[in-house]
C-alpha cells in the first residue's frame, strides 16, 4: 500500500509538474476546463471532453489529474474501450514492478519518465473491447474514454456513456482533422453493412447530426489535443465556479420525506437498516414495497421495477435480497444477462447482510463475517471478471444466493426467490420462463441503452398486469392448489416505479444530451390533442432525411415524434437503428398526416410511420457464386433469403421494396390508419401518382466535403444547414422508383398476420428456429405490383407459394408443431395467391396410397364399427391431400379442419387439441368421424367413377356393324341345319338294326306281365342269344338312340329292358 500511495504522489506530481508551466515546451491549460471539471464534481454531474487530434491520449493525463484533485476521495477508476488495438501496453503488473525497482532504486526521474506510463501503473483501468461492452452494463466508473471513433456506434455510445458516475468525465478521442465538418463524411465501421450492390452512397447524417448537439450540451467542451477550447464550445466563454453548498442551504422537501421515512423505521427491523442505506425516497419506498411481499410469503408476488439508467435499481434489488436473507428465505436465485453486471447488486448484498443480521439477532450480538459465517464463490471463468456466483450462509441454517444463466430456468425447482436484474436485456421467452411458483424481483430499464428493449418488457408487464386482474377474478377456491401451474398464473403483480437519479444529480447535462441525441426519452414528448379524421380523407407524406437528420429545432421535434410512434408500438428497438435510418442509402421514410387546414403553421400529429427498405437488382453472378458457397452479402434481406430457400437465382434482379417497419400511434391503433398508410406506399410504388415536377431527384444529396484551404479548427464555426429542400413531399411531389413487389420479415403473430394477408401479402417463408429475443418465428410475405410493364401477374409469386404451402405441412410435424391449429390455419389459407384448379386425385393414385384394406378400415370407422387409432396412420395422408387441394370440393368447417391439422399434420392428441380448439373431446370426436365419412364417400365415388369407366369402354369396342342381315343370317342357319339332319338320317339308314327287333307276340307278352305282378323286370324267352360284349362302334351308338327315343313312351322302355338283364 505504501508503494501504491508513494506512487500515485508521482503520478500527481508529474501532472502538477506538467500544468504549473515548470517546462518552456509546454503551455499553461486553460481555466475554463478546470472549472468545468470542478462544477461537476460540485454539482455531481458528468462532463463530457471531445479531444481532436493524434496526441489526445496524452491529454487524459491530464484531465484524470484535474478530476483527482476536485474530488475528495479515491482516485477515480477509468473504462478505457476501443475497437481492436490499444496502442500502448495494458499490463498493469509488468508496470508497477518497474515503477517499484526505480523508486527503490532512486532512479525515478520525473522529467525523463513519460507521464502517461506512470498513469497507466498507477490507476485503476478496466480494458473493454468494443464488441464486450455488454459485459459493463451496471459498472460504476468515474472516467471513461472512447478511442476509435470510426468504430462507434449509437448503442456503444449509450452503453458506455451511462456507466459515469456523477462528477465524472466522459473522454472521446477524435484523430487529427482541419475542420470538424470533416467528420460528416468519415467513413464509420457499420457504413459496410448499409452498402448493397444497388446502393452504395453512403451519407453520414448521423455523424453531422452528433457533432451539431455538442453545442447544446452545457458540459461539453471541444478542445484539440493541446487542451485548447474550440468555437464549437462558445457556451463554456463565461463560465463561472459554482458556489460551494453550504449547510445552511436547506433540504429538498422530499429530502426531508426521506429523513422522517428513515427516522420512523429505526425501531422497526430488519426495515430501518435496508431503508436507512436508501439514498432517494423512491427507492426507499420500493425496497419497502419488496419487503411487504418477502414478509407475505404466499410466494405468489412478482414486484416490477421500472426505472431510468442510475436511478438505483440493482441496488434496491441488492436490498430487498438482503432482507430476504433476514426472513429467512433459504434458496434465493439472481439472474441477469452477464454475471458482470451484478456487481453493484451483489455489492449491497454484502453492505447490508451483516448490518441486518446483527439488528436481527441483538441478543445475541453476533454479526456476520466471511468465512465464518457465509463464503463468497466467485466464476473462475475468465470471460465473467471473477464476478461472484455464489453466496453460501451458514450462520443459522443453510441459505444460498445462486447466480443462474437465464436460460436455466429448469433449475428454479426449489426456488424461493427469483431477482432478475435488467430483464429488458434478457429475451422474453426465457423472462417469461422464469416465472413460476415463487416470488418474482424484475427490474427494467425504461430509459437509457437497456431500455431501448423495453418494448419487450413492457409487453410481458403487460400480460402480467392482465394475468393478475383475470385471476383476481375467476380464481376460486377449489383451483388454488391444484396445482404450481395454476399458480404461476394466478400472480399478484405490484408495479413500482424510480425517477429520482442516484448515479448523477438531476438535471444531468449529458444524460438530457444523450437521450435527445439518440432520441432514448422520446415517449415524454407531448402529443398534440387532435381528432381521428377518416383514413380515406389522410395523406402520406415523403420525408427527407436531410432536413430531418440537420439538428434543426422544427426537425428535431418532428423526428422525437416519429421515435416515439416506434417505441410506443412495441417495436423492438435499438439506438442503432437510428444511425441505420439516418445513413443507410436503400432506407426511405414516409409518414400518414391528417388533413392539415390551410391556416395551420405547425406540423400536425403523426399518425402512422412507414419505413421502407430498397432491395434487390442484384447481378445474377453475384447471387449464384453467393449460393455456390453458402454466403449471402449484408442488405437485401427478402432477395437473399427467397433465392437461397427456392434456390432460383432470377429472384434477386428484381427490385422490391421491404417494409421495415410500420408504426401507428398507439391512440389511433385499429382505426385502419396502418392499412391507409400501406395502400397509399402500394399505389406510389405502382405509379399511381406521377410527380409534376419534371427536375426532381431521387437520389440522396450528397454532404459537400470540407477543402483543406477552409478556416483553421480554432476559428472554424459549425452550425446546422440551411439550403436543405422541405422536410415533407407529397407524392406526386417525387418520382417513385420502379419496383416489383412489396415485402416484409417479422416475428409471426396472428394479428400481424392478418394484418398482411388482408394487405393482399402471400407467405414464402418461414423460419424453422424461433427468433432469439422475441421467441417468434420470423415470416417473409410478399405482394407483386401491378405496373403498367408487367401484364400477367401471380406467376412467380403462385409457384412460390406453392412450394413454401408443401414445405410448410410437411414441417408441421417437426418445428411448427407447437402453432396453434389456429395459426396454421391462418397460413395456410391464402386467397391473395392465385389458386389454380389442382389435378384430382385419380383412381390409380388412391390405390398407390392407400390399400383395399386400408379403405376398409377407413370405410368401418365412418360407420362407428372400429376405434379411431385403427385409421390414426392414415390420418396424415388424407390431411395432407386435403390441404393440398387433392381432395375435391370437400367442405369442412373451421373446428375440422383444425382437428384434422392437428391429428394428422402436428401429431397431436386429442386432449392437446381439446385445449387449444377449446371443445370437449367427445365433440371432437364426433367431427373427427363426420370428417371420416365425407373422405370414405369421395374415395368411394373416385372407384365408382373408375369402374364405371371401364365399363363404358367395353361396351364401345363391341358395338360394331354386321357385314349380313338379319335375315340372311337367318337363312345360312336354316341351310346348314338341313344338311346336318340329312347327313345323320343317311347314316342311320345305313346301320344294321334287326339286332334290336323284340321277340315274342302279344299274347306271351300278356301272360308274363300278368305273372309278373308288381315287380319292375320281367323276361321273356328268346330264341337266340344276343351277344353282350363286343360288337363295333356303329352298334353302340345306334343303341344309344334307340334308348334315347324309348324315353319318349311311357311304358315302352320297361319292355325292352329285358335286353339288359
Amino acid at each position: 500500500m505504501a508503494f501504491r500511495n508513494s506512487a500515485l504522489n508521482f503520478v500527481d506530481g508529474k501532472v502538477s509538474f506538467l500544468t504549473r508551466t515548470m517546462s518552456a515546451f509546454r503551455k499553461k491549460v486553460d481555466n475554463r476546463i478546470r472549472v468545468q471539471i470542478e462544477n461537476g464534481v460540485a454539482q455531481h454531474h458528468r462532463t463530457l471532453f471531445v479531444v481532436v487530434g493524434d496526441q489526445g491520449r496524452d491529454q487524459v493525463v491530464i484531465l484524470h489529474h484535474m478530476l483527482s484533485k476536485a474530488t475528495v476521495r479515491a482516485r477515480p477508476s477509468v473504462l478505457w474501450c476501443y475497437k481492436k488495438e490499444l496502442g500502448f501496453s495494458s499490463h498493469r503488473k509488468k508496470r508497477m514492478r518497474q515503477l517499484q525497482k526505480k523508486i527503490k532504486t532512486g532512479t525515478l526521474n520525473l522529467k525523463q519518465d513519460d507521464p502517461f506510463e506512470l498513469f497507466v501503473a498507477a490507476t485503476n483501468i478496466r480494458y473493454c473491447y468494443y464488441n464486450e461492452t455488454h459485459k459493463i452494463l451496471g459498472n460504476t466508473y468515474g472516467m471513461c474514454i472512447l478511442q476509435d471513433f470510426e468504430a462507434l456506434t449509437p448503442n456503444l455510445l449509450a452503453r458506455t456513456v451511462e456507466t459515469v458516475e456523477g462528477g465524472g468525465i466522459v473522454v472521446i478521442l477524435l484523430r487529427t482533422v482541419n475542420s470538424l465538418k470533416q467528420l460528416y463524411t468519415m467513413t464509420m465501421d457499420v457504413h459496410s453493412r448499409y452498402r448493397t450492390e444497388a446502393h452504395q452512397d453512403v451519407v453520414g447524417r448521423f455523424n453531422e447530426r452528433f457533432i451539431l448537439s455538442l453545442a447544446s450540451c452545457k458540459t461539453c467542451v471541444v478542445i484539440d489535443d493541446q487542451l485548447n477550447v474550440l468555437p464549437i464550445s462558445s457556451h463554456i466563454a463565461n463560465i463561472k465556479p459554482v458556489p460551494p453548498k453550504t449547510q445552511e442551504d436547506g433540504l429538498s422537501p422530499r429530502e426531508v420525506e426521506l429523513k422522517e421515512l428513515k427516522e420512523s423505521l429505526q425501531d422497526t427491523q430488519p426495515v430501518g437498516v435496508l431503508v436507512d442505506s436508501c439514498k432517494t425516497l423512491d427507492q426507499a419506498k420500493a425496497v419497502l414495497k419488496f419487503i411487504e411481499a418477502i414478509s407475505e410469503k404466499t410466494l405468489r408476488s412478482t414486484v416490477a421495477l421500472t426505472a431510468a439508467r442510475g436511478r438505483g435499481k440493482s441496488a434496491a434489488l441488492g436490498l430487498a435480497i438482503a432482507g430476504a436473507v433476514a426472513f429467512g428465505y433459504s434458496n434465493i436465485f439472481v439472474t441477469s444477462p452477464s454475471p458482470d453486471n451484478l456487481h453493484t447488486l451483489f455489492e449491497f448484498i454484502f453492505k447490508c447482510v451483516s448490518c441486518v443480521c446483527v439488528c436481527v439477532c441483538v441478543s445475541d450480538a453476533l454479526q456476520y463475517q466471511e468465512h465464518l459465517d457465509y463464503e463468497i464463490i466467485q466464476s473462475l471463468n475468465p470471460e465473467f471478471n471473477k464476478a461472484v456466483v455464489r453466496v453460501n450462509i451458514f450462520k443459522e441454517h443453510r441459505q444460498t444466493i445462486q447466480y443462474i444463466h437465464p436460460a436455466d430456468s429448469v433449475k428454479l425447482g426449489q426456488a424461493e426467490l427469483l431477482a432478475i436484474d435488467e430483464a429488458a436485456a434478457i429475451p422474453l421467452p426465457l423472462v417469461k420462463k422464469l416465472l413460476g411458483p415463487y416470488l418474482v424481483f424484475m427490474s427494467s430499464t425504461i430509459n437509457g441503452y437497456e431500455g431501448t428493449g423495453r418494448s419487450l418488457s413492457l409487453k410481458l408487464i403487460q400480460q402480467l398486469r392482465q394475468q393478475s386482474a383475470d385471476s383476481q377474478q375467476s380464481l376460486s377456491a377449489e383451483n388454488k392448489n391444484t396445482s404450481t401451474a395454476r399458480l404461476a398464473a394466478a400472480r399478484t403483480l405490484h408495479e413500482v416505479a424510480l425517477h429520482e437519479s442516484i448515479r448523477y444529480a438531476p438535471g444531468d447535462s449529458v444524460e438530457k444530451w444523450l437521450n435527445d441525441l439518440l432520441c432514448l426519452d422520446c415517449l415524454s414528448v407531448p402529443r398534440i390533442i387532435s381528432g381521428c379524421p377518416l383514413p380515406q380523407t389522410c395523406d402520406l407524406y415523403y420525408v427527407n432525411r436531410d432536413t430531418l437528420f440537420c439538428y434543426h429545432k422544427a426537425s428535431e421535434a418532428f423526428l422525437q415524434r416519429l421515435m416515439a410512434l416506434y417505441v410506443a408500438s412495441h417495436y423492438k428497438n435499438s439506438p442503432n437503428d437510428l444511425q441505420m435510418l439516418s445513413d443507410a442509402p436503400a432506407h426511405h421514410l414516409f409518414c400518414l398526416l391528417p388533413p392539415v387546414p390551410p391556416t395551420q403553421n405547425s406540423l400536425p400529429e403523426v399518425l402512422a410511420v412507414v419505413q421502407v427498405c430498397l432491395e434487390g437488382e442484384i447481378s445474377q453472378q453475384s447471387i449464384l457464386n453467393s449460393l455456390s458457397r453458402g454466403k449471402k452479402a449484408s442488405g437485401d434481406l427478402i432477395p437473399w433469403t427467397v433465392s437461397e430457400q427456392f434456390q432460383d437465382p432470377e429472384f434477386g434482379s428484381l427490385s422490391g421494396g421491404r417494409v421495415v417497419r410500420i408504426a401507428v400511434n398507439p391512440d389511433y391503433q385499429g382505426m385502419g390508419y396502418g392499412s391507409r398508410a400501406l395502400q397509399l406506399l402500394q399505389l406510389y410504388y405502382e405509379g399511381q401518382f406521377p410527380c409534376l415536377e419534371e427536375t426532381a431527384q431521387t437520389g440522396a444529396s450528397e454532404i459537400t466535403p470540407v477543402s483543406s484551404e477552409a478556416v483553421t479548427l480554432l476559428e472554424e464555426v459549425v452550425a446546422p444547414r440551411k439550403d436543405l429542400p422541405p422536410l415533407l413531399l407529397k407524392l406526386n411531389e417525387r418520382p417513385a422508383e420502379k419496383l416489383d413487389y412489396l415485402g416484409v420479415s417479422y416475428g409471426l403473430t396472428p394479428q400481424l398476420l392478418r394484418f398482411w394477408k388482408r394487405a393482399g401479402f402471400v407467405p414464402v417463408y418461414l423460419r424453422q428456429t424461433p427468433n432469439d429475443l422475441t421467441g417468434e418465428h420470423s415470416c417473409v410475405m410478399l405482394k407483386e405490383l401491378s405496373t403498367e410493364e408487367v401484364s400477367e401477374q401471380g406467376q412467380w409469386l403462385s409457384a412460390f407459394w406453392k412450394d413454401f404451402r408443401r414445405r410448410f405441412l410437411s414441417l408441421l410435424s417437426y418445428q411448427f408443431s407447437s402453432f396453434p391449429p389456429s395459426l396454421a390455419l391462418n397460413i395456410l389459407q391464402n386467397k391473395n395467391a392465385k389458386q389454380d384448379v389442382p389435378g384430382a386425385l385419380t383412381s390409380s393414385e388412391l390405390s398407390a396410397l392407400f390399400s383395399p384394406y386400408d379403405l376398409k378400415r377407413l370405410e368401418m370407422y365412418s360407420r362407428n364399427m372400429v376405434d379411431y387409432h385403427l385409421i390414426m396412420d392414415m390420418t396424415p395422408s388424407v390431411a395432407r391431400m386435403f390441404f393440398l387441394k387433392q381432395l375435391g370440393d370437400i367442405s369442412l368447417s373451421a373446428a375440422q379442419c383444425a382437428l384434422l391439422l392437428g391429428v394428422g399434420l402436428q401429431h397431436k392428441t386429442v386432449d392437446q387439441l381439446e385445449k387449444e380448439i377449446e371443445l370437449p373431446s367427445s365433440q371432437l370426436m364426433g367431427l373427427f368421424n363426420r370428417l371420416i365419412r365425407k373422405v370414405v364417400q369421395y374415395f368411394n365415388s373416385l372407384q365408382e367413377k373408375a369402374v364405371e369407366a371401364e365399363m363404358v369402354a367395353s361396351k364401345d369396342i363391341a358395338m360394331e356393324p354386321t357385314i349380313r342381315t338379319l335375315n340372311e343370317d337367318l337363312d345360312e342357319a336354316a341351310k346348314e341345319f338341313q344338311e346336318k339332319h340329312k347327313k345323320e338320317m343317311e347314316q342311320i339308314k345305313e346301320m344294321d338294326l334287326t339286332q334290336y327287333m323284340i321277340r315274342g307276340d302279344d299274347e306271351e307278352w300278356d301272360q308274363v306281365l300278368k305273372k309278373a305282378g308288381h315287380t319292375a323286370i320281367v323276361s321273356i324267352k328268346s330264341d337266340k342269344k344276343r351277344k353282350l360284349e363286343g360288337g363295333n362302334k356303329g352298334d353302340q351308338w345306334q343303341n344309344k338312340k334307340l334308348k334315347s327315343k324309348g324315353k319318349d313312351k311311357k311304358g315302352k322302355f320297361e319292355k325292352k329292358g329285358k335286353f339288359g338283364k
